[in-house]
């Protein structure tokens, strides 16, 4: 009876283990996750503020000596 309490005792510890190690990752995927939105974000009010011609391309300014 003791060796069955003694090896769930372990088991135990491993899943512990496990779970801690499990709940790291996870939280280092929802920063990520959370970098990257703000990335998007940024992105997406950087392309609103272009102008875009008519085929769809930016419109870039023509330079001074034309």
């Amino acid at each position: 009876m003791e060796d069955r309490v003694t090896e769930l005792e372990i088991k135990l510890a491993f899943q512990e283990d496990l779970l801690d190690t499990l709940n790291k990752i996870v939280t280092q995927q929802q920063m990520q996750l959370d970098a990257q939105q703000e990335q998007l974000r940024e992105l997406y009010r950087q392309l609103q503020t272009l102008e875009f011609g008519p085929r769809g391309a930016p419109q870039q300014e023509i330079p001074p000596h034309y």
